[in-house]
């Protein structure tokens, strides 16, 4: 299904697609165009089995990095759209970026943001829908930066009482931290639970009652 013309897809409809369980894609980042994807394994991170390697925690708790929230999209979607060395392309096109710009202003789609020294280094952004959050994509400019950005997004998930981290895929990244691949049919299971649930992204900011 094309992005454009008759057929364009608004915001409402990309969350629809969601919480149906599929997801949109670009051939590239100058492809006007998307089509919809609904893998027939689907990578998923389970809250309670996310595990982090020692030497990562201890990077995190040096403090040598600092996490946001929600502090700068633009420059969260464009690192993840960046060409890297052995990536040539893109999937994020400009309708990637527009509607997810668009649910990022309504409160759907949140950043979770890598800052060293004052800079932006690394990041990741995805949507809410009730208790699922689907990770979207990611980029690192320093060493571990969007791997701190996971760990920081699972701890915020857990607190605010998701059940669902939706991968989309599983990589050999993500399955270090315990990304598992599921069938289409048990996602589906995963998935509706999930949007029974009332999940509180900002939890964690909150001051405990």
């Amino acid at each position: 299904m094309k992005g454009e013309g008759e057929f364009a897809i608004t915001p409402e409809i990309l969350l629809k697609a969601y919480a149906c369980g599929i997801f949109p894609m670009a051939d590239s980042a100058d492809d006007p165009g998307l089509y919809w994807v609904e893998p027939h394994e689907r990578g998923v991170i389970p809250l309670g089995a996310f595990h982090a390697p020692r030497r990562l925690m201890r990077t995190i708790r040096s403090g040598v990095f600092e996490t946001r929230i929600d502090t700068d999209f633009d420059a969260v979607i464009s690192g993840c759209a960046r060409r890297r060395p052995g990536r040539r392309s893109t999937w994020i096109n400009g309708e990637i970026r527009r509607l997810f710009g668009t649910l990022f202003a309504r409160g759907f789609v949140h950043t979770v943001e890598t800052w060293q020294d004052g800079e932006l280094v690394g990041g990741l952004y995805g949507l809410a829908l009730g208790g699922a959050f689907f990770g979207e994509s990611m980029f690192s400019d320093a060493r571990d930066a969007s791997k701190v950005a996971l760990v920081a997004l699972v701890e915020r998930l857990r607190a605010g009482g998701f059940t669902l981290l939706d991968t989309q895929f599983v990589t050999d990244h993500l399955a270090t931290f315990g990304a598992t691949a599921v069938t289409r049919e048990r996602y589906q299971e995963l998935l509706e639970a999930a949007l029974t649930v009332r999940g509180d992204f900002f939890a964690l900011d909150r001051p405990a009652a």
